[in-house]
């Protein structure tokens, strides 16, 4: 599966696209070359900061005269062109098509890439997991109460069309994100008061008393509008008419559902600030849709695109026995990640009458295999995903400790007392495929949940027959899922894989129209707003969320809230650990599995820095085109 979520919302902007497009400099105003720019506020006013940076508990890992981030080469080349699929979707944006070029709403399906063309204030790296850096910004000020930030905008910013980027298009584009954006979007912006031009180079954001850790980086890492452009045209539409934009790329050929393209901005505005050297050094990147995920590897292999991230297992391991493989035109990297693992599995829609009980939840996850299908399906390439925080110190195990206790007793008796014991883990099974014993475990628990067999039928306490579609837009997964759908076949369940076209999908998953999706959420270092759109009870209830399971639980939003007011990581980790041993015990899922490495694939044109960013592998953002190895792959055929 794609290594983000599906349709999942990124607050920051699409981190890929913001890291990319919106790199930063670190450099405070007062150090900016020529005069200060009119309306900037000086003298610092008493009892306010001033930072080149932003990060969620004040951790910046760049001085403030840094030259360029430490996993970049600042004299790659430009140009060439970078051809791949969409591998991640954010918002409304589908990997398998597109009628859209506004990822920022939740009608339509959106393009990917579309967030390479916009500025942020702030952009974070690679190597820093909540920490961004000035780029439409040169730097920020903030009140002793953290409740007024003031934005200091660099003259020189500017859109494609040569206008000024102004505070004003700044605080159009907030207003306009949390009147009419994506839920997700106005939910992380809810705790923003107001947002006024104070002059053309500042702009003051105001915060309620009861903001969240992260309301500030939000603000930060949202894109920026031309007010001029959403004035003339509507903001709330789908669209196909390209928008203005202000960074490294811009729009450029596209075919509704099949392809688009992204030209490099030779002129742009900010190419010559250290953050931008050896970034964005591609001069198109082109993103190819397929409707299957094997189609689209067959693309790579016929060279029709020229980048290929591999999550497919049986690809990995015995799909690269193409000539152009074998010969080395095609070259393949295994790129070790710090990244937090993805959340990757089976989420059950509690809305649905036959998932309300937590035991007929806990049963469906004793008739899941991993043992079987890492070792026949998967060739044992896999770990299996136990953890909402999987590998980070967030992950909950074992027994409670006295800090986790602190923050858990208050909800005894009204948490599963599991949650008081050994982290829930999944059961782990013989690796016959069809464990007897973990099979009669679970057909025990449905009884319990009032669950009668009639003949070969397993019946829900209302009599109806016990029902299950797996839903999802494409067939990858579906030689994973038959396995256990035959063992739920066994208890008596009516289970069945079911694909849809991409548009019916988005729109199912839009109304959480559905029994079963498979779903892979990405991980976080610092869990933040996501957790409030993945699991809070008003997302519950809100179209177009992220919370697909339908999780309405007061101990949980307790907790969301208290995470999201953590003051320390340290306070943080514990809130997280909490939060991980309620949802777990609370089977919301059948976890699946995880990978610790990334697996690159590509056509041998290209070209990277020494040194790897940690948290991802940085292809769009880092790499380069060779021509050298252009012109011998292309002598060799």
């Amino acid at each position: 599966m794609p290594t983000l979520t599906r349709r999942s919302a990124v607050l920051s902007g699409l981190a890929l696209g913001s890291t990319l497009a919106a790199a930063a400099t670190a450099r405070s105003w007062p150090a900016l070359a020529g005069e200060v720019p009119s309306g900037w506020p000086e003298p610092l006013p008493q009892g306010w900061t001033e930072s080149h940076g932003l990060s969620a508990f004040g951790e910046l890992g760049l001085p403030a005269d840094f030259r360029s981030l430490p996993y970049v080469d600042p004299a790659a080349p430009k140009g060439g062109t970078i051809v791949l699929e969409p591998t991640t979707a954010g918002l409304n944006q589908s990997f398998t098509t597109f009628d859209t070029l506004n990822i920022y709403i939740l009608r339509g399906d959106g393009a990917a890439g579309m967030s390479l063309i916009f500025d942020t204030l702030m952009s974070g790296t690679l190597d820093e997991p909540d920490a961004l850096y000035g780029l439409v910004a040169a730097s920020v000020r903030w009140s002793a109460d953290r409740l007024t930030y003031r934005f200091l905008l660099r003259p020189e910013a500017r859109f494609h069309d040569g206008s000024k980027l102004t505070a004003a298009d700044v605080a159009f584009s907030l207003d306009l994100l949390k009147t009419k954006g994506h839920p997700n979007l106005r939910t992380g912006l809810r705790h923003v008061l107001g947002a006024s031009a104070l002059a053309d180079g500042v702009l003051e954001v105001t915060l309620s008393p009861d903001r969240t850790r992260e309301t500030h980086l939000t603000v930060a890492g949202l894109p920026i509008f031309s007010e001029a452009f959403y004035t003339a045209q509507p903001f709330d539409q789908t669209t196909l008419t390209p928008p203005l934009g202000s960074s490294a790329y811009r729009v450029g050929t596209f075919d509704q559902g099949r392809t688009i393209a992204f030209d490099r901005v030779k002129d742009y505005w900010a190419k010559d600030l250290p953050i931008n050297r050896g970034q964005g050094n591609f001069d198109q990147i082109r993103y190819e849709y397929y409707r299957e995920r094997q189609v689209g590897f067959e693309a790579f292999k016929s060279g029709s695109t020229t980048f290929h991230e591999d999550a497919t297992s049986i690809n990995w391991a015995k799909g690269y026995d193409f000539p152009a493989a074998q010969d080395g035109r095609v070259q393949r990297r295994t790129v070790p990640s710090e990244a937090p693992s993805s959340i990757q599995g089976w989420w059950l829609n509690t809305r649905r009458e036959q998932f309300k009980d937590a035991r007929v939840r806990q049963a469906l996850g004793c008739c899941f295999d991993f043992q079987w299908t890492n070792k026949n399906i998967m060739f044992g390439l896999y770990s299996r995903t136990v953890s909402y925080f999987q590998n980070t110190p967030m992950m909950a195990e074992g027994r409670p400790g006295p800090d986790e206790l602190a923050v858990l007793e208050p909800f005894r008796g009204k948490v599963p007392d599991a949650v008081f014991g050994d982290a829930v883990l999944p059961p782990v099974s013989d690796g016959s495929g069809q464990d007897r014993a973990l099979l009669g475990q679970a057909f025990k628990l449905l009884q319990a949940a009032g669950c009668k067999r009639d003949g070969t039928v397993l019946k829900l306490p209302s009599g109806e027959p016990f029902r299950i579609e797996f839903l999802d837009f494409g067939g990858a997964l579906e030689r994973h899922t038959q396995p256990f759908i035959r063992n739920l076949q066994l208890l008596g369940i009516d289970a069945r894989f079911r694909v849809v076209d991409a548009a019916q999908y988005q729109s199912r998953l839009n109304t959480f129209d559905f029994d079963v999706i498979t779903l892979n959420r990405g991980g976080d270092s610092t869990p933040g707003e996501g957790l409030r759109i993945s699991y809070g009870s008003e997302a519950a209830r809100q179209d177009g969320s992220q919370n697909f399971t339908g999780t309405s639980d007061p101990t949980v939003d307790a907790l969301i809230e208290r995470a999201l007011q953590a003051k320390t990581r340290a306070e943080l980790t514990t809130v997280c650990r909490a939060l991980d041993r309620v949802l777990r015990a609370s089977y919301y899922w059948v976890p699946m599995w995880n990978k610790p490495d990334h697996w690159l694939a590509y056509w041998d044109q290209f070209g990277w820095p020494a040194h790897t960013p940690k948290l991802d592998p940085g292809v769009l953002s880092t790499w380069w085109f060779d021509e050298g190895k252009a012109k011998q792959l292309k002598a060799r055929g």
